[in-house]
């Protein structure tokens, strides 16, 4: 059995709320699994339909963090047939116990952002003392890996493991209604991600007025909440673009994934904000899956996924200029076309069907 301590999880849209979500999922499929996440609106009606059991904890952050260290505590010292304990951050292994971590196989993944602290600073300390109860530290990618050497973390429990994703023929999705959304635009164009300033969305958005004097009818839907959400809304009011970019927050899995698969083109041209800084990009991948390439950043470690000028671009997100370059090379000749199909072969080699393995195989190592 496999107990999974996480706090991003669907239904909540993100990242890593998909990572954590496919990796229940797909581990359940091998042995039985449990996961601890924090409840989320819908979560219910989303967990009764999974094939694997969620507790869901409630309460304000810091109790929260507690109860769930506690009931995993519990559940581990009554249950001895635990293969494996999953964590999807430092943090949510920072109050449970040693003695905890060390009755069964523990790893934990790290992203990027989440360790990036000064050495010696009090958060660099906490993530430190956290990650030694763990037997191996996953990294999603190189990027990450060599980010986690320069802050400390014991090079012999780094893992390098990429995220995964569900290769799906003939999935059920809504097409027709993510049609209707998107309403004839040309070109239509993608962004999911939480809306935070290092997804590199208000450069963006300036380059797309520039890119709309030669595509008028272009449209961009961005899916996501987060603290940039009124900085946003206020650039596109201000830039006139109001017709030509949708910001939405409440969509299900189904649309999510009908409106990536419709859509010409993925856009989050991610940069280094302080310590924030994008380790992977999963959304490149889930994008990536559908046959959409991607335009990213060349900060962290996106590089993972998108090759750039085969799977998609990588540009500076901090330069208007140049994600307006690329925003015209990838309309170019339909060169999203060509990178849309590269992205899609490429995304095969990222399936959970042989990601999946890889957790299995060094849990295993134990």
């Amino acid at each position: 059995m496999f107990v999974i301590t996480t706090r991003n999880f669907l239904p909540d849209i993100g990242g890593m709320q998909i990572l954590m979500s496919d990796i229940a999922n797909n581990l359940s499929k091998y042995k039985r699994v449990k996961v601890y996440a924090d409840f989320s609106e819908n979560s219910n009606d989303f967990d009764k339909n999974q094939k694997y059991e969620v507790i869901r904890i409630k309460g304000f952050k810091f109790i929260r963090k507690f109860r769930k260290a506690n009931q995993i505590q519990d559940f581990l010292l009554k249950n001895k047939n635990i293969d494996g304990l999953i964590s999807d951050h430092w943090k949510s292994l920072e109050k449970i116990s040693k003695n905890t971590c060390s009755s069964t196989c523990t790893v934990c993944l790290i992203h990027g952002k989440e360790i990036n602290h000064p050495n010696g600073s009090p958060l660099n300390t906490r993530m430190l003392n956290s990650l030694t109860k763990s037997k191996y530290v996953i990294a999603n990618s190189v990027f990450t890996k060599n980010l986690a050497i320069e802050k400390g973390v014991d090079e012999n429990k780094l893992v390098v493991i990429n995220p995964g994703t569900d290769i799906v023929e003939n999935e059920n999705l809504d097409e027709n209604q993510a049609q209707k959304l998107f309403n004839g635009a040309s070109p239509k164009i993608i962004s999911v991600c939480r809306l935070e300033k290092r997804k590199g969305l208000d450069k963006t958005i300036l380059a797309l007025k520039n890119f709309q004097s030669k595509y008028q009818n272009f449209k961009l839907i961005i899916i996501g909440d987060g603290d940039e959400k009124e900085n946003l809304k206020s650039q596109i009011k201000n830039l006139n673009l109001s017709k030509n970019i949708i910001l939405m927050k409440n969509i299900n899995l189904k649309m999510k994934n009908s409106l990536i698969k419709l859509a010409d083109f993925f856009v989050m041209p991610s940069i280094k904000v302080g310590k924030s800084i994008e380790g992977f990009g999963i959304s490149f991948l889930e994008a990536a899956k559908y046959g959409t390439p991607s335009i990213g950043g060349i900060e962290g470690g996106s590089s993972d996924i998108i090759i750039n000028g085969k799977t998609g671009l990588l540009c500076d997100g901090n330069s208007h200029e140049e994600i307006y370059k690329n925003l015209i090379l990838i309309m170019k000749n339909n060169n999203y076309k060509v990178f849309g199909a590269n992205a899609k072969d490429f995304a095969k080699k990222f399936s959970w069907e042989i990601q999946i393995k890889k957790y299995i195989t060094l849990i295993k190592k134990n």
